[in-house]
């Protein structure tokens, strides 16, 4: 068995790679004995394994307890008033030139869900993975639970927990035997292990499930045990990457349910990344929105509706040559924002949509030269609205009407 650093990838990923004929993950971790290996990160970044015992002591002297010491204190530390999660001027550059990270700034309170919403490549898993010391950052700054992430990443491994995009759990291992081999990395031991499993095997529903191998789960319950892996220790922050990417839409809402019963129950402060507006609207207190390694706009869900003005009404010409037309015919409309054309569509900002598709759909000059057709989105959830390439502040569709000119084009 590979030692995997606790708490990070996949959740402190468990025994991955391990072939059908191996031990179980318990015997191999019964193995190790109270003095296991531990991971940490050298000065390039690499994982090593070096053996330490269950305490130790920071920088000014004071005890600081293993996993063990940690299990019950949970998130009363949130209580503090320094926050849970910063991030400074984070930059990170792969080969080639690709810039993941351009100055990212991120601040999460203690015991709040930070929503980073953005595209494929916006940034947001390499934030993750710089937070949870999987990789390090060219420049810029970053602390965890208190715990600075370059100069105390093994500190920073214990108080987070992770659940990447890919499944950590040991395929031929049972739901109840990760669960076991993870507490045990943490210093969990005896009856104190053994109830937390159940009691994660309960929450998560799949205490019919605990002794099959992970291999036979459907995605929903294999998703369900990697949240449960990543609390086995009470961890101070939860990071969720794209938690329910791939999952049917049942249960999607039933992850949903348990991260809103986790944060709200149990104060625990999680940093949440996706692609689902929905998620981010439902889920977070504050969303970031990412684009091109930069958070390019924050704040509450509903501030960040709020900021917009009506609805957003979107008009399909049937011509190139209706565009100046038709912009010549909304400047003498009132009631009209932000209009952005894109080739021959034309959006704009209504107060009232409906009442203004009629007039954009309208022939122009008596030589027919209204939209071919359009639509108005109500505003009711966040929604980004990309702008020159880039994300911008947006408003959802809750409620979506399509009309059409009469003509039916």
């Amino acid at each position: 068995m590979s030692t995997e650093t606790p708490g990070t990838a996949a959740s402190g990923a468990v025994g991955q790679g391990v072939g059908p004929d191996a031990a179980s993950p318990v015997a191999r971790a019964e193995a190790q004995g109270p003095d296991r290996a531990e991971a940490g990160t050298d000065a390039r970044g690499d994982v090593r394994a070096d053996a330490r015992g269950e305490s130790r002591t920071d920088a000014s002297g004071g005890a600081r307890g293993a996993a063990v010491d940690r299990a019950g204190a949970g998130s009363a530390r949130t209580g503090t008033a320094a926050p849970a999660v910063r991030a400074r001027g984070l930059v990170k550059t792969y080969p080639g030139g690709v810039t993941a990270l351009n100055g990212m700034d991120i601040t999460v309170t203690p015991g709040t869900v930070l929503g980073l919403l953005g595209p494929n490549g916006a940034g947001k898993s390499t934030a993750v993975k710089i937070l949870t010391t999987l990789a390090r950052p060219d420049s810029g700054t970053a602390t965890v639970a208190g715990h600075d992430v370059l100069r105390h990443p093994d500190r920073v491994r214990r108080a987070i927990g992770v659940v990447a995009q890919r499944s950590g759990a040991d395929p031929v291992a049972t739901g109840r035997e990760n669960l076991i081999l993870q507490g045990r990395l943490y210093g969990l031991r005896g009856a104190e292990l053994n109830r937390r499993a159940d009691a994660l095997l309960e929450r998560f529903t799949l205490t019919d499930a605990a002794k099959r191998m992970v291999q036979g789960y459907s995605g929903g319950m294999r998703r369900r045990l990697d949240v449960a892996l990543g609390l086995v220790h009470r961890p101070e922050v939860l990071f969720l990457d794209e938690p329910t990417t791939g999952l049917d839409p049942e249960a999607r809402t039933a992850m949903w349910d348990e991260i809103g019963r986790l944060a709200g129950d149990e104060g625990l402060t999680i940093v949440l990344t996706t692609h689902y507006l929905e998620e981010a609207d439902r889920l977070a207190e504050r969303i970031a929105i990412v684009d091109r390694g930069r958070v390019v706009v924050e704040g509450t869900p509903d501030e960040l509706k709020g900021e917009l003005r009506g609805d957003a009404v979107h008009v399909e010409l049937r011509a190139d040559g209706d565009r100046t037309t038709l912009t010549e015919a909304l400047a003498g409309l009132t009631g009209l924002h932000d209009l952005m054309l894109d080739g021959r569509r034309v959006s704009v900002r209504a107060d009232d949509g409906a009442a203004a598709v009629p007039a954009l759909l309208a022939p122009r000059g008596g030589g027919g030269g209204g939209g071919g057709g359009g639509a108005v989105r109500r505003r009711s959830r966040l929604r980004p609205i990309r702008r020159g390439g880039g994300v911008a502040r947006g408003a959802g569709h809750g409620r979506r009407r399509r009309i059409r000119s009469r003509s039916g084009r």
